[in-house]
């Protein structure tokens, strides 16, 4: 099974162009999708999970129209949303007995069956009957999950599932994920760069409702081989350093500024070479300083 996107756009009412002309193949397996806020991440996993139009473009799943066959997509679709509410004086079992009878399991005891399978699979069954309003963020991330998995989807898709997770509960849904994303098609959109670069074999990044870079990211990494430098400043020079300087980003360690640039040489005095990573892939695609890949094809 493959996802085929081709040309998608969308623009709202407002004339914000959260979509221009997307273009991108996905096989089966953990796929991440990075971009700052309001880059149309969210409006393409919307797109995608039959909730919103596009303007133009296609989009199929095998042989299945995505922006017209909607109930087909949505026997073979899970979905987790950004914002996932639960009825808080709902106990799990319960909740997710629910949704499988929406998804079309009328036999009680294949639901139950169901049920017991996906809250064990997400390290919920003993909490089965604890009420969802009880839950910590986590858990109800990993009750999202267990009802996206309801009826064996084909096509998934998260958005920022682990934003506002504590690193213990952030690395069990991690583990999640991977278990999940080897037969179907996993989606993961989010602006967490760490998320993409633990789980996703393959990746894109969309800017202003553009594709601006996509492929593998140790791929991505070697192409900023020799091109990464850092150097610490001054609170009093960061101003200008970024003026004056290449530089994709910024961070505060152990209470100095260090500052990252993308050169074909060293920049300025005082910076070092260093080793790129996937963030620093995202910041310069951001910034413009890698050439614009308009497809990708999942491993």
């Amino acid at each position: 099974m493959q996802l085929s996107i081709r040309n998608l756009s969308k623009r709202y009412a407002n004339g914000v162009q959260a979509l221009d002309n997307v273009s991108l193949d996905i096989a089966p397996g953990m796929f991440g999708r990075l971009g700052p806020n309001g880059a149309g991440k969210s409006t393409l996993m919307r797109t995608l999970a039959t909730l919103q139009e596009a303007d133009s473009g296609t989009a199929t799943l095998d042989d299945i129209d995505v922006l017209r066959d909607k109930d087909r997509v949505r026997r073979l679709l899970g979905y987790l949303p950004q914002e996932f509410g639960v009825y808080p004086k709902v106990t799990a079992a319960e909740m997710l007995d629910h949704f499988a009878r929406l998804k079309g399991l009328t036999n009680s005891k294949a639901r139950r069956a169901t049920v017991d399978a996906l809250l064990e699979r997400t390290n919920l069954a003993a909490v089965r009957k604890q009420k969802l309003g009880g839950f910590s963020g986590g858990m109800r991330q990993r009750f999202g999950i267990a009802q996206a998995l309801i009826g064996n989807p084909k096509l998934i898709i998260v958005d920022e599932p682990t934003a506002g997770l504590d690193p213990e509960e952030r690395v069990r849904f991690h583990n999640l994920l991977a278990d999940i994303g080897h037969d179907v098609i996993v989606i993961l959109s989010t602006h967490i760069v760490d998320d993409v670069s633990d789980l996703c074999p393959t990746f894109a990044v969309i800017s202003k409702g553009r594709v601006i870079l996509a492929g593998q990211p140790r791929e991505a990494i070697a192409r900023l081989g020799g091109k990464i430098w850092r150097r610490v400043v001054d609170r009093e020079e960061l101003a200008s350093a970024r003026s004056s300087l290449p530089i994709i980003s910024t961070r505060l360690q152990s209470g100095r500024t260090v500052v990252r640039a993308y050169a074909d040489s060293a920049p300025g005095p005082g910076f070092d070479p260093v080793e790129a990573d996937l963030e620093d892939v995202y910041f310069s695609a951001v910034a413009g300083h890698l050439a614009p890949e308009p497809t990708a094809v999942a491993a």
